[in-house]
Order: structure tokens, then C-alpha cells, then sequence
């Protein structure tokens, strides 16, 4: 089942996305105000063509209506076929600009639970890929890649503010506990990076099934922590708009989240 899905996600970025790449010059918008590109809309027909030959589960897609989304979730999460969850390309609005930092990404749910995961990013032909409880890799090396920092002071963050309570903005763009924060604009390449040791620490502060489905795996299996900004639990919060504090060491996840969880409130609470 892994290896299968690994050769479609290589297929429909050879096929539908990287022809597009540089092609696309503008995007619709959609009711939440990302956008859409011509290249996702192919690359999701492709893959709900394609995806059951591999396992006959129920297929929940970026590119669908909210509707639709919620009631796939509602009636298959706990299918005993499973549940896919598809993201045609994460970063979209840097495939549209012509930024090359975009990917495929491809989670099966079994329980609400992510039990197999594939990110792929077609600029760098790297294919990051976990199956629970079989370690976390990439093009066949095994995750992390390098020795990650104990010390958060020396620690690399990748810091998406988008949905952060301002407090906490505010504290992290004048006084980080960290050395250098970085943004790529894709969410499911973000999770792999941490993975990968390219990065220390994590803050998102709300992201969709498909933003977090494959990626979470892809980190627990690298030995990567993580919880939301309210629960210890990661699988806990919301499904739809999910925090994520998370890092690949276990003295620097301790620290950056009661770090994060000590600058949420506001001055003075």
C-alpha cells in the first residue's frame, strides 16, 4: 500500500502538476480566501481517480466543498476501510507565484488515526514518507537527518503567525526564546522539515485535516513531539482548525510549549 501510493503521488506531480508549474499566473478564490489553482483541480480529479485501485476508502480532498468535507469525515472516520485525505499541492499560492516550495501530500486514516503518509515535493524530487510504526524517511534515508539542538536558544523555528493569538505574535517578533525563525509557505513540507532536523521547533496556529494528516505521522515517526496550544493531546483538538507546538527534540518541545502556552495570555492574566 505505501509503495503504491508513493509511485501515484511521483505520477500525478509528473502528469497534472510540475506541466502547470510556472504555467498558472493566477488562482480563484475560495470561501475560507485561499486559493485554487487549475493544477489542484487536476491533480485531485487524478488522485480520486486513482486512489481506491489502492485501497477502496472514502476520499476527503482539499479541493471539495466544506459539505462534503465534513460529512466524508462524519460518515468514514470510522469506516473499517479507512479514510484518505488528500492535499493536491500544499503551497499553493507559492506554485501560482512561481515560489518552488509546494507539495503533494497523501495521509490514510484507520480510527481517526493517521496510519500511512506520503509528502512529496517535486521541486527537489524529495519523497518524505511514514508508515505507524515502521520510522519516518526520505528518498529511503531515515528521519531526522542530523543531530537536532537540546539548547532552544540555538534552536531554528519555523513560525507561521497566521491564526496566533496576538499576544503571543507580538512576543515572538521582539523577544523569541529561539535563534532564527523561518516560513516556507507550505504546511505538510513544514511538518517534514521538522522531521528532517531542518528545522528545531514548530507553531501553527490553526490548520485543516489535510494541512497536518500526513505530517503528524511523518514527525511522531522521526520521535518528534507535539501538542496544540490548549491540549496536551495533540488528537485531542479540533479536527478542523488544529494548533500545532511541536518539536523534534524532547528538551526543546518542553520548552518552546510552556514557552508558547506562558506568552498566549494576554499581559497582566
Amino acid at each position: 500500500m505505501l509503495d503504491a501510493t508513493v509511485a501515484l503521488v511521483r505520477e500525478v506531480a509528473q502528469r497534472e502538476i510540475m506541466p502547470r508549474f510556472l504555467r498558472v499566473s493566477h488562482g480563484q478564490r475560495k470561501d475560507d480566501g485561499s486559493l485554487c489553482s487549475e493544477a489542484d483541480l487536476a491533480a485531485q480529479r487524478f488522485l480520486l481517480e486513482r486512489l481506491t485501485g489502492i485501497h477502496p476508502s472514502p476520499i476527503i480532498g482539499e479541493e471539495m466543498t466544506e459539505a462534503a468535507q465534513q460529512t466524508l469525515w462524519n460518515d468514514g472516520s470510522d469506516d473499517e476501510r479507512g479514510l484518505w485525505c488528500i492535499d493536491p499541492i500544499d503551497g499553493t499560492t507559492n506554485f501560482i507565484n512561481g515560489l518552488p516550495v509546494f507539495a503533494v501530500s497523501i495521509a490514510w486514516l484507520l480510527g481517526r488515526q493517521t496510519r500511512l503518509a506520503v509528502t512529496y515535493n517535486p521541486i527537489t524530487d524529495e519523497m518524505f514518507y511514514a508508515r505507524e510504526g515502521h520510522g519516518a524517511y526520505v528518498n529511503g534515508r531515515r528521519l531526522p537527518l542530523r543531530q537536532v539542538t537540546a539548547d532552544i536558544g540555538r534552536a531554528v523555528g519555523g513560525v507561521d503567525f497566521k491564526r496566533i493569538p496576538k499576544p503571543l505574535a507580538d512576543q515572538i517578533a521582539v523577544r523569541p526564546p529561539f535563534y532564527s525563525q523561518r516560513n516556507f509557505g507550505s504546511s505538510t513540507l513544514d511538518w517534514c522539515n521538522l522531521a528532517a532536523g531542518r528545522l528545531d521547533l514548530y507553531l501553527h496556529g490553526g490548520q485543516m485535516l489535510w494541512d497536518y494528516a500526513a505530517g503528524n505521522l511523518i514527525l511522531r515517526e522521526a520521535g518528534g513531539r507535539m501538542c496544540t496550544l490548549a491540549q496536551d493531546d495533540y488528537d485531542a483538538d479540533d479536527v478542523w482548525r488544529r494548533p500545532v507546538i511541536a518539536a523534534l527534540h524532547p528538551a526543546v518541545f518542553v520548552a518552546w510549549r510552556d514557552w508558547v502556552r506562558r506568552h498566549t495570555r494576554p499581559p497582566g492574566d
